[in-house]
């Protein structure tokens, strides 16, 4: 299973971006994907999951609202709209994926992307 994230860059309070996840390895039913981040000095922490199969989507209370979550079977990706963005926002920005039941735990994803760097201005 390999996963590749893309789309961070510098950006302005309140502007939006959308970071990219492509999906390789393997097919992805039964698979939960995930969006992690973590800031400069801090714990890595959840920002969404998609259950791949029925949509079912989490998000973190931080981001709700703000951040869309969304998967392209097609295309085998996992998409994270960002939008309304904060500085406290900024992070690396990590895809990861589990298979079964959607967690909020990042213990519970086995396989990693690299992550994508943003970078929110005030």
């Amino acid at each position: 299973v390999q996963l590749q994230a893309s789309g961070g860059g510098s950006v302005q309070a309140g502007d939006s971006l959308r970071l990219s996840c492509a999906l390789s390895g393997r097919t992805f039913s039964g698979y939960v994907m995930g969006w992690f981040r973590q800031a400069p000095g801090k714990e890595r922490e959840f920002v969404a999951a998609i259950n791949w199969n029925n949509y079912n989507t989490i998000y973190a209370d931080s981001v709700k609202g703000r951040f869309t979550i969304s998967r392209d079977n097609a295309k085998t990706a996992v998409y994270l709209q960002m939008s309304s963005l904060k500085p406290e926002d900024t992070a690396v920005y990590y895809c990861a994926t589990r298979y079964g039941s959607i967690y909020d735990k990042r213990y519970e994803y086995d396989y990693w992307g690299q992550g994508t760097l943003v970078t929110v201005s005030s």
